[in-house]
C-alpha cells in the first residue's frame, strides 16, 4: 500500500450492511454510517444522512410468506456465525423454478443476505457481486437500491479500488437529495488516495463546513485529513488553525507536538513553547526526544531555569539518558540560570563521562565563575591532558585568570601568552597581561611606601 495513504482502515474496513428481513442489525459500524437497515417488507431510509430523491412509484413485487420464512431461517443461522447452513438454505431457494421461483423483490432480498454472509466472512469480492445482483433486479424499492448503490461504493474502498469507488459514490450522490458530510469525507477520502489532493481538500472541507454550519464538532478523522491536505500545499496558516480545533476537542500529544512544529516555522516562538510545555504539564512527554526539544525551546525562549527542571526531573525519571551531552545540558541551564552550585556537580560528571577534554576546560570556566580557582586550574589542566579541548584559546585565558587570581602570576602569564597566539582572543589576552602587570606594579609600590 501507498505509504501517503491516509488511514484509510479507519474508514472504508468499516463499512456496513444488514439486511432488510427483520429488525436485528446485521453490522456494527465504527465510522461510517450504516448503509441498509430494513424490516419485512418495507426498507428504511438511506443511513448515509440523504434521502433518495422523488421517482417515480415502483409496483414491488410481495415477499410471500413462504420465502420470507425461509429467508429469516437462513438470517438467524448466518448470525449465530453457521455460515455454510445458511448458503444451503440462499442455494435452495435461488434453484427453485416455475411457480416456486422467486420474484425480483424476493431475490434482492436473497441476494442481500447472501451479501451480508459473504461479508462477514471478509469475501469482499463476493459481497460486491451480490450486492450488484441486488440492483440489478427490477422493481426493487427505491430505497433499496440507493442504499445498496452506497454499500457497493463502500465496498470498492474497502478493496482498495478507489476510481471505482469514486463512480459509485457519485452515482448514489446523483440519486439522493442533499447527500451527507460522512458522503463527502468519504469521497475525499478516494480523491486523497488518487493524490487529488484539491477535490479531496475541497470535500472534507465542505464536510467540516456542514457540520460547523450546525455547531457540531467535526469528527476528529476529517480535521487531521484536512490538516495533512492544507500542510503539503504549504497552508501552514490553515494547518494551525485545524490543529487549535484538534488540541480543543480531541487533545492529544501528536496535535500539541504537531502544533508547536508549526508555530516554529512560523517563527512564532513563544507560541512553539507555549504549545509545547502545555502538552509537558499534562503528562503527554515521556520520549527523551520530546523532553530535550522543550528544554532546548526554554533556554531559547531565555527560561532556563525551566529548561533545568525539565531535564534533571527527565533523567531522575529516567526518561533521559544521564550522558555526557545531556548534563552538559543541564549543567549549563542551571548555570544560565544563576544556580551555580547545582550547575558544577553536574558538570563534573559530564566531564567524567565526555571522551574528550573540552567539558573540563568549561568546568574550569563554572569554577572561576564561583571563585573556586584551584578547581579551575585543576580542572581545565585535565581537560587539556585529556585532549580535545575546541577553544583552547578560551580556556587559557580562563587559566590564567585562575592562576592570577592564586598570584601565580609567571603561569598566569604564560597561559594569557597562549591564548593571544588565536587571533580570536589575542585582543582579551593582551588586556589580562596589561591588567597582570599594572597589579603587578601597584603591588610593588606599596611594598616600597
Amino acid at each position: 500500500m501507498n505509504k501517503r495513504r491516509f488511514a484509510i482502515g479507519r474508514w472504508t474496513r468499516a463499512v456496513a450492511a444488514s439486511v432488510p428481513l427483520l429488525a436485528a442489525q446485521a453490522l456494527v459500524p465504527a465510522l461510517l454510517e450504516p448503509v441498509l437497515n430494513g424490516t419485512v417488507g418495507a426498507v428504511a431510509h438511506a443511513q448515509a444522512e440523504a434521502e433518495p430523491k422523488d421517482q417515480p412509484t415502483r409496483r414491488t413485487p410481495a415477499l410471500r410468506n413462504a420465502v420470507f420464512e425461509k429467508l429469516s431461517e437462513a438470517q438467524n443461522l448466518a448470525e449465530e456465525k453457521k455460515y455454510s447452513e445458511a448458503l444451503k438454505i440462499l442455494d435452495d431457494q435461488r434453484s427453485k423454478t416455475g411457480s416456486a421461483a422467486l420474484n425480483s423483490y424476493e431475490l434482492a432480498n436473497l441476494y442481500n443476505l447472501y451479501a451480508f454472509i459473504h461479508y462477514s466472512q471478509e469475501n469482499y469480492s463476493q459481497a460486491l457481486d451480490a450486492y450488484r445482483k441486488v440492483i440489478e433486479q427490477p422493481e426493487i424499492p427505491v430505497a433499496l437500491e440507493v442504499n445498496t448503490r452506497y454499500t457497493v461504493a463502500q465496498l470498492y474502498f474497502v478493496m482498495e479500488e478507489w476510481k471505482r469507488g469514486l463512480d459509485e459514490l457519485k452515482k448514489w450522490m446523483s440519486m439522493v437529495e442533499n447527500p451527507g458530510a460522512n458522503a463527502y469525507v468519504l469521497l475525499a477520502q478516494g480523491y486523497y488516495q488518487l493524490e487529488d489532493y484539491n477535490q479531496a481538500l475541497s470535500n472534507v472541507e465542505r464536510a467540516i463546513g456542514m457540520y460547523r454550519k450546525e455547531d457540531k464538532v467535526p469528527r476528529e478523522q476529517w480535521l487531521t485529513l484536512a490538516r495533512f491536505l492544507h500542510y503539503d500545499r504549504g497552508n501552514v496558516d490553515e494547518a494551525i488553525k485545524l490543529l487549535v480545533e484538534l488540541v480543543t476537542h480531541y487533545p492529544k500529544k501528536d496535535y500539541w507536538v504537531q502544533l508547536s512544529y508549526m508555530y516554529g516555522e512560523k517563527k512564532q516562538d513563544k507560541l512553539q513553547l507555549a504549545a509545547m510545555e502545555t502538552a509537558y504539564v499534562q503528562g503527554m512527554l515521556e520520549q527523551e526526544r520530546e523532553l530535550l526539544n522543550l528544554a532546548y525551546l526554554f533556554l531559547a525562549n531565555e527560561v532556563p531555569y525551566k529548561a533545568g527542571k525539565v531535564v534533571d526531573q527527565g533523567i531522575k525519571a529516567k526518561q533521559i539518558e544521564p550522558t555526557a551531552k545531556n548534563l552538559e545540558l543541564l549543567a549549563n541551564a542551571w548555570r544560565a540560570a544563576q544556580e551555580v552550585k547545582r550547575s558544577i556537580p553536574v558538570m563534573e560528571e559530564a566531564a567524567r563521562k565526555s571522551d574528550d577534554g573540552d567539558l573540563y576546560a568549561r568546568l574550569g570556566n563554572i569554577y572561576v565563575d564561583s571563585e573556586e580557582f584551584e578547581k579551575a586550574i585543576n580542572a581545565i589542566s585535565a581537560g587539556f591532558q585529556k585532549g580535545g579541548v575546541k577553544r583552547p584559546d578560551t580556556a587559557n585565558l580562563v587559566l590564567g585568570m585562575a592562576y592570577f587570581n592564586t598570584e601565580q602570576y609567571d603561569k598566569a602569564r604564560k597561559a594569557f601568552e597562549a591564548a593571544g597566539k588565536d587571533d580570536r582572543s589575542k585582543a582579551y589576552a593582551e588586556q589580562w597581561i596589561q591588567y597582570m602587570e599594572s597589579e603587578l606594579e601597584r603591588q610593588e609600590s606599596l611594598r616600597d611606601v
